[in-house]
């Protein structure tokens, strides 16, 4: 049977090899709007890698709409940076496009040297805490112009498509939203008022692109904003651009501070395509459906069922550049998967660094890490098969090392097991399997249920040896810590352990938050019994809200800080805590434990103590390094590098990319 992934479409006079569309993504890797080695090499490996259509951006339309770290398509010197971008993206395979935007109040003026943003009107931004200076109609009329120039732009710079963003909350779904737009002109008021500016755009680039240029835009299906455009507005402005000329459209979701979780793990595997084939069943051009769509038989069958003509891949070929090129070999087995963590994509911008990727380490460094090969090979012992055992065992046997991994379980992917345990979470055990897989294609000796000690390293005698001996969790120096109902987090999440009704969880970081929240959900409803009850109508919307909340256990979490989940990343953190509110967990801040009794935790917060009651105690403390080895390995005069937890205790992203980093500087 022929494969739908890889069956040709025609986005107007422009046919794309198969049905794999990347979208546009803010990478941070711009200099000065300018287009940089480091962007050029990151798109042509997903070029590379089989992706059908590549959308670069988004790019700026004035100095208002963007950054320096954006790329520019508002002044001609930007197009010879451009037109490199586009040779290089079409000349390894894949159809290249640009995406125009302007990002009206969700720009910073600390971004653009103090200037201020500019919006249809004058209404504060939750998310970058600056209000907006209200456009004039000569100035609306001006951008109307520098959107078009722009695309223009872009096509005389050679890329095969323009697309223009009309979501996520920036200036053109600002004049379409009844929140954003306050307006009393033509540009404002009733449905047709509000999409004026986002028509004049369309009208304009087509007007200067000409009829045969492929011009696409970027839609919410869902705002996902209370007060905001209906459901029903979108899918009507889809059908209007629609009969205005545009070619295809890409449907995602969401402002960037809707409280309604788009991008994170717990996120279902392509959940919001139902959004995408609304618009399919109202407009005759193609449509794209796109957010959480990270495996090949889950975008197969989007097309296959009618719910869209193309899947964006976005952070799926971050993490994986080769996932069409395996898909489309029958390779499927060896993607490695994203797992929507945040942590080096979004997590970044936030802290104005360029894109980077946990699963993979070369995102963003194609060049610049590259791993050549030793001058002698070496034989070299990894021990430790978690992340950063995994991950630098391939790295030092593609460096040209003969090399064995020693890992004291039944299974590789040490603390990934506990990662994935937590409700919402499985995707890092997908994570585990896809770099376990990685370690077996790479030629990796993977030995398991093998202890590694000083008269074994001995026996052996390697050249070289990495040690990613992980961490263990901290027991505190509590009264009571040794009690019969006190019990470890990791033992919890890794079900080693059972817990009574009432849980007092000690301790307010990642673990803790995880551990409480797959406790509180013990007992509720499954998604699978939550769909036959409600097609059924056996109870209200309201009771089956309350069902699939509201479990058998009472959890709470006790943290000495003051604010809980200080560890997770700031895309993943606000959508855990309100989980957190949502299934019904207490939480204690500012809370110092004093003693675990019979019957519960003994605290002292603001000078009170008071006794929470607990059947059963769980430590989430923290964690400290492990590595026993270190200091009689060092002592031995053999090369030696420490990697991940057993350095000190971070995250999952840190560990596989210093696991990269010493296996492809090994010898």
């Amino acid at each position: 049977m022929t494969d739908p992934l890889f069956q040709p479409i025609l986005i107007n006079t422009m046919q794309v090899k198969n049905r794999i569309f990347m979208p546009a993504m803010h990478m941070n890797m711009a200099g000065n709007y300018a287009v940089t080695d480091r962007l050029v090499d990151f798109y042509v490996e997903r070029a590379k890698g089989g992706a059908g259509m590549i959308t670069v951006g988004y790019a700026t339309v004035d100095e208002l709409s963007g950054n320096p770290g954006n790329i520019g398509a508002h002044k001609d010197a930007y197009i010879p940076g451009l037109a490199r971008l586009a040779t290089a993206i079409r000349e390894n395979g894949a159809r290249a496009s640009v995406q125009l935007n302007h990002a009206g109040r969700y720009n910073h003026s600390m971004l653009m040297g103090g200037k201020q943003p500019v919006a249809p009107s004058a209404i504060p931004s939750r998310l970058t805490r600056e209000t907006p200076r209200e456009l004039t109609i000569g100035e609306i009329r001006e951008i109307i112009g520098r959107f078009a120039q722009a695309a223009g732009r872009v096509k005389e710079a050679g890329f095969d498509a323009v697309e223009i963003l009309f979501g996520t909350g920036y200036l053109i779904s600002e004049f379409l939203s009844p929140l954003t737009n306050k307006r009393s002109d033509e540009y404002g008021g009733p449905f047709g008022n509000r999409i004026r500016f986002g028509l004049e755009v369309i009208r304009e680039v087509r007007v200067v692109v000409g009829g045969e240029f492929p011009l696409l835009v970027r839609l919410n299906g869902n705002e996902f904003m209370k007060g905001g455009s209906s459901r029903q507005e979108l899918q009507e402005y889809a059908v209007r651009l629609a009969g205005e000329g545009v070619d295809a459209i890409c449907v995602n979701v969401g402002w960037h501070e809707a409280q309604v979780p788009q991008i994170a793990s717990e996120v279902p595997r392509a959940v919001f395509a139902y959004l995408a084939r609304a618009i399919k069943e109202r407009v005759p051009v193609p449509v794209i459906a796109s957010h959480r769509i990270n495996d090949p038989e889950v975008a197969r069958e989007l097309l296959t069922d009618g719910v869209c003509d193309m899947v964006a891949l976005g952070r799926a070929l971050i993490a994986d550049p080769f996932f069409p090129e395996k898909a489309r070999c029958g390779r499927e087995r060896d993607i490695v998967h994203c797992v929507a963590c945040g942590q080096g994509c979004f997590d970044n911008l936030f802290k104005m660094k360029p894109v980077e990727c946990l699963c993979n380490p070369r995102a963003g460094y194609e060049r610049t890490r590259a791993v050549g090969r030793a001058d002698r090979p070496l034989d070299v012992m990894v021990v430790g098969g978690g992340a950063a055992g995994m991950s630098a065992a391939m790295a030092a046997t593609e460096r040209g090392h003969r090399v064995t991994l020693h890992e004291r379980g039944d299974r590789l992917g040490g603390q990934l097991l506990l990662a994935g345990a937590p409700p919402g979470r499985e995707e890092f055990l997908e994570l585990a399997d896809d770099l376990a897989r990685q370690v077996e294609l790479s030629g990796v000796t993977v030995v398991l249920n093998s202890s590694v000690d000083e008269r074994f390293l001995g026996a052996i005698s390697p050249d070289a040896v990495i040690l990613a001996t992980g961490g263990v969790p901290i027991a505190p120096a509590i009264p009571g810590v040794d009690l019969p109902h006190v019990v470890q987090a990791w033992d919890v999440l890794t079900e080693r352990v059972t817990t009574g009704r009432r849980v007092a969880v000690i301790g307010g970081g990642a673990v803790g938050i995880e551990t409480a929240l797959l406790l509180a959900e013990k007992g509720t409803l499954s998604g699978e019994a939550l769909k036959f009850l409600l097609v059924h109508g056996a109870e209200s919307c309201e009771d089956l809200y309350g069902l699939a909340t509201h479990g058998g256990k009472q959890v709470t979490v006790i943290e000495m800080l003051d604010e809980l989940g200080r560890n997770f990343g700031r895309s993943t953190r606000w959508g855990m805590m309100q989980d957190v509110e949502r299934y019904g967990v207490t939480t204690r801040t500012t809370a110092r434990v004093m003693e675990i009794t019979a019957n519960g935790v003994r605290i002292e917060s603001n000078g009170q103590v008071e006794e929470i009651p607990a059947d059963s105690v769980v430590l989430a403390v923290g964690t400290r390094s492990y590595n026993p080895l270190q200091e009689s390995i060092a002592a031995s005069g053999r090369t030696l590098r420490v990697v991940g937890d057993a350095v000190r205790p971070a995250m999952v992203f840190d560990a596989i990319h210093e696991g990269f980093m010493a296996g492809r500087e090994i010898g």
